[in-house]
This record gives C-alpha cells, sequence and structure tokens, in this order.
C-alpha cells in the first residue's frame, strides 16, 4: 500500500473515481458494475487513498441498505413473476372506464404505491414493460403510448421518498444518520405527496397533446387472468402485511429494516419453491447480487474523495445555505445533490451528500432540512439524466428491447422540463413542513 499526500492524493482519488464511474455508467462489453467498483476499490486500497479502517466504515454504511434492497427486489419478482403487478395494473386500467387521462392518472399512482413498498427500481423496471404491454394491446400508436411508458419511469423515482426502504439512497441516509422508519416516513410521507401531485401536473400538461381521449375498455384482459398462482398470490399479501409490520416495529425495538426485509424475502421464495410458476432458484440467481458488490466498491472510491478532503467544499456552500435558514439550505443541499446525482450517479452522490453534511456542522432543524433535502436531491436528481441512476439506464435498456428508442438528446429535453419544477415544489415543501414539525 502506498502513501499519498497533498495534490497527489487528491489528484489520484480524482482519476480513480471518475475512471471507475465510467465503467459503471458505460459497462464496457457487458461489464458488471459489481467488477467496476470492486476493481476501483481495489486500486484506492492499493495507492493508499482509502485504507483497510475505510472498508469497515463504508461496510457499517452500506450493509442494511444493501441487504434491504436485495430482499426487496427480490418479493416483488416474485409478485411479478404470479402476475401481482399485471393484476394491479389491469384493476386500474378498468376503473378509468375508457377515459384514457383518468387510466394514465391511475397508473400514476399504482406507480407511487410500487415505488414507496417496492423501491423505484422495482416500479420503473417491473411496471414500464406491464404498461407498455397493455398500451399497445389497446391499439395504441407509439405516440399515444409513450406518454404512460414515460410517465410509468418518471413516477418510480420522484415518489420514491416516503418510506426508508422506497429507495436504496434512503436507506443509506437513514442508517448514516441513524433515521427510524417511522420518524422517516412521518418527514418524508407528506413531502411525497405534494412530489406527486406535482409529478401528475407537469406530466399531464407536458404530454397533454399525446394523450388520447378513449380507449376501448372492452379491449382489456381481466385482471383474474393475470394471476398465475393463487394461492401464493393470497400468501403475497400476507407477506407484505408481516413485513411492513417488522418496518414499523424496527424503530421501537431498535433493528434494522434489513431484519424483517430479509426475513419476508426467505419465507416467500420458500412458499414460491412449492410453485408451478415461479422458479426460487431463478429468483436467487437473478437477484441483483452485484448491488453489494456494488454498493461497497463505490462508496469506498467515494470515501477516498472524502479522505482528500473534497466533499469540505461541499460542505461549506451547505453551511453557508444553512446560515441563511431553512428554505435555502433546503434548496441549496437539494439542488446541489441533484446535480451532483445527475452528473456522477445517485448512488456515490449519497455517501457524498452525507460525509458533506456531516462535515457542515449545520446542526438543529437546518440540519434535518439538509438531510432530507439531499434525499430528495438524490431521488428526484437523475431524472435529469440518463446517467442519473442505475435503474434509468436499465429502463432505457427495456424499452430499447420493446421498440421504443429514447435518445439521449430526448431524454435531457423531458427530463430538465419535467424535472426542475417538481424538484424546486418538492423541496419548498420539505422546508416548510421541516419548521412547522
Amino acid at each position: 500500500m502506498l502513501s499519498l499526500t497533498g495534490s497527489l492524493l487528491t489528484g489520484v482519488a480524482v482519476a480513480i473515481f471518475v475512471v471507475t464511474l465510467t465503467l459503471v455508467i458505460a459497462q464496457p462489453k457487458g461489464l458488471s458494475i459489481g467488477w467496476s467498483a470492486a476493481g476501483g476499490a481495489v486500486v484506492a486500497l492499493l495507492l493508499g487513498v482509502v485504507d483497510l479502517a475505510n472498508v469497515a466504515t463504508v461496510w457499517g454504511i452500506v450493509w442494511n441498505a444493501t441487504i434491504t434492497f436485495v430482499a426487496v427486489i427480490v418479493i416483488s419478482m416474485v409478485l411479478d413473476r404470479i402476475g401481482f403487478f399485471e393484476w394491479a395494473a389491469l384493476h386500474m386500467l378498468a376503473r378509468a372506464g375508457g377515459d384514457a387521462k383518468r387510466a394514465l392518472l391511475y397508473l400514476l399512482v399504482l406507480g407511487a404505491l410500487v415505488a414507496a413498498f417496492f423501491a423505484n427500481d422495482g416500479a420503473a423496471l417491473i411496471l414500464t414493460p406491464i404498461v407498455y404491454q397493455q398500451m399497445r394491446a389497446l391499439g395504441f400508436e407509439r405516440r399515444q403510448a409513450l406518454p404512460f411508458v414515460m410517465a410509468a419511469g418518471f413516477i418510480a423515482d420522484t415518489t420514491s421518498l416516503p418510506l426508508v426502504v422506497s429507495n436504496l439512497v434512503n436507506i443509506v441516509s437513514a442508517n448514516y444518520f441513524h433515521i427510524g422508519f417511522v420518524t422517516y416516513a412521518a418527514t418524508m410521507t407528506p413531502v411525497d405527496a405534494v412530489s406527486f401531485a406535482a409529478s401528475v401536473v407537469v406530466l399531464f400538461v407536458f404530454y397533454r397533446r399525446s394523450i388520447p381521449a378513449r380507449f376501448d375498455a372492452g379491449n382489456l384482459r381481466s385482471p383474474a387472468s393475470a394471476i398465475a398462482d393463487r394461492r401464493l398470490f393470497r400468501a403475497g399479501w400476507i407477506v407484505l402485511g408481516v413485513l411492513f409490520g417488522g418496518y414499523l416495529l424496527s424503530e421501537p425495538l431498535h433493528f434494522p429494516v434489513a431484519i424483517p426485509a430479509s426475513i419476508a424475502a426467505v419465507a416467500f421464495l420458500a412458499l414460491a419453491s412449492r410453485s408451478d410458476a415461479v422458479s426460487s432458484r431463478a429468483v436467487v440467481r437473478e437477484a441483483p447480487w452485484r448491488i453489494v458488490v456494488f454498493s461497497v466498491g463505490m462508496y469506498l472510491v467515494v470515501y477516498g474523495l472524502f479522505n482528500a478532503g473534497l466533499t469540505v467544499y461541499l460542505s461549506d456552500l451547505m453551511r453557508a445555505a444553512a446560515g441563511a435558514g431553512v428554505v435555502p439550505a433546503a434548496l441549496a443541499g437539494g439542488f446541489a445533490t441533484a446535480g451532483l446525482s445527475a452528473v456522477m450517479n445517485n448512488m456515490p452522490t449519497t455517501l457524498i451528500a452525507a460525509l458533506s453534511v456531516h462535515g457542515s456542522h449545520v446542526v438543529g432543524t437546518a440540519h434535518r432540512a439538509l438531510v432530507y433535502a439531499d434525499v430528495v436531491g438524490a431521488d428526484l436528481g437523475p431524472k435529469f439524466t440518463p446517467i442519473g441512476s442505475l435503474a434509468t439506464l436499465l429502463w432505457l435498456h427495456v424499452l430499447g428491447t420493446k421498440g421504443i428508442k429514447i435518445t439521449w438528446g430526448q431524454y435531457l429535453r423531458q427530463g430538465f422540463v419535467l424535472t426542475v419544477p417538481v424538484l424546486a415544489v418538492t423541496l419548498l415543501a420539505l422546508a416548510g413542513w421541516v419548521l412547522v414539525r
């Protein structure tokens, strides 16, 4: 292990971060994000940018988040295979009664609920193919189906605020600042409601000319026909109820949310192993295990930036904004985190923001505003660019397989126009709610 100091340490830390992030985003020749992040971490260790003590620190930050995330995705994968989400989508479309605008609103509600309980990745990657399939079955042209498909991806991130488990970055931030499940939900659920309302408004305004007036509801399948295993479908509701109960108990009983999530995932997999509709082995094999390696590796690389003193600049910005009041703190912290998420991905940005808030030494209400504003920025900021989150990159890939090609130019134009007003309104709502609580 080498020993670096001063500007050399800074230069090496930045170089390792840039190369690692480039490999993670580009994934040349299918290179796994886990291998890219792990490689960056090993280089950082060998060059002395981070040390073995930092490995333990980073693992302490990310283990709860990554295990919970994998468990939630496993549960959602089983539910998807037995038709749970398609059943829900068909119910929403049937309730619209042939009114296309009402159908879009109902699907947005469904997307927000799925994002809240099954994380933004699950909402975007599972619901998008289902929504597209239903729109095509109803005879929608590409231009008419696009608002529904884009809305499914957009709402997955903008409404991933309410619960600790709604987004991987939520878990990381809550774990870092020791925020319990109930405390977090009490703060962010009302803020998420504002974000949802703002998202609905901007989506309907932006796509108002593309949404058809009516569709033939008679072409819809029966929701019951989507269920592949009724026994497992009923059991799923019980598992979800027990899981949510475990979440609620995690704060007063002082145990991490990874425990109820893991227990629920294992129990559901055991039930699924007796179903002809689900291959438990396939679910385990396809689970996002690479996220575990990616989280530790990427966060070690990011910790190298902290060791080099680069997070002090963001800390100074947050301290100055907090000195001007809660509203400036929320806006500055949220937009700074959103901007960083857009250009360097929200996963590394989350740790940078957390370290910066801690380093700012801001206390009281302004500190709470900064902590939660960074969560808002990391959740919504990825919608500015295609590289803002891994979920967005995968989502665009899913759309490509369905014949919907969205160029980076198209995405950037839509992402900026849609996200800026929602982010601003949500941060203002957060500031107001923090002040009155």
